[in-house]
C-alpha cells in the first residue's frame, strides 16, 4: 500500500510539473522556431514540425531525469 502512494504522488508530482510547464512554454520565444525546425505555412494550411526542439527538449529532460533517479 505504501508503494502505491508513493507512485501516486510521483505521479502527481510529475502532472503539476507538465502543468508548470506548459503555462511558461508560451514565453520562451525560441521554443519552436529553432534553426532545423520544419514550419510550412501555405494558403490554407500550416505544417509544423519541430523536431530540432524536441531533440533539445528530449536530451534536456534525458539529462535532469539521471540527474534525479541514478542509483
Amino acid at each position: 500500500m505504501h508503494d502505491l502512494g508513493r507512485m501516486l504522488i510521483v505521479l502527481g508530482g510529475m502532472i503539476a510539473l507538465v502543468g508548470v510547464v506548459m503555462l511558461l512554454a508560451p514565453h520562451v520565444p525560441w521554443l519552436g522556431r529553432l534553426p532545423g525546425d520544419i514550419y510550412v505555412k501555405g494558403e490554407r494550411f500550416t505544417f509544423a514540425f519541430p523536431i530540432v526542439t524536441c531533440l533539445v527538449v528530449s536530451i534536456v529532460f534525458t539529462l535532469v531525469v539521471n540527474l534525479f533517479f541514478r542509483n
